[in-house]
């Protein structure tokens, strides 16, 4: 199967986003107020993957200075996953991030998302830190130093 990536340095226009709140609530459930949520982020970096006008696979990130950069939100359409899509949205935005001067990338996740969890492992990142947020999650903060 052949997948088209884009890559958006602010909010994608209104079909794309559309289509990543349908995703994320078919995900996990909720909008988690995305967009107002988005629009707050500094130097915000959606990336997609989609086929035809189907948004399949998304990767939400943003600055937390200018040489770290949070890798937030992200999932794939359960109907195309193993197909590579999380790894190539992963690989997009490191990517990204080296060609614009980043040199440390930086994610949440919870053991829940098993398959996350092993991606990043499986793609340099370092568990740096645990800790349990205020709702009683365990969270497990992973870092990665991105090399040119």
């Amino acid at each position: 199967m052949k997948f088209d990536y884009s890559i958006f340095s602010s909010i994608p226009d209104d079909d794309v986003l559309e289509g990543i709140i349908e995703l994320h609530i078919a995900i996990f459930g909720t909008t988690d107020n995305l967009i107002n949520k988005m629009k707050n982020k500094p130097k915000l970096l959606v990336i997609t993957a989609m086929t035809g006008t189907k948004v399949i696979g998304y990767k939400i990130g943003y600055e937390l200075d200018n040489k770290r950069f949070y890798s937030w939100l992200g999932g794939v359409d359960t109907y195309y996953r193993k197909h590579g899509i999380a790894s190539e949205l992963m690989e997009k935005q490191h990517q990204y991030l080296k060609e614009n001067g980043y040199s440390v990338v930086q994610t949440k996740t919870m053991n829940k998302w098993h398959n996350m969890l092993v991606l990043n492992i499986k793609n340099g990142f370092d568990v740096i830190d645990t800790y349990t947020d205020k709702k009683g999650l365990h969270k497990i903060i992973l870092e990665k130093k991105l090399i040119n």
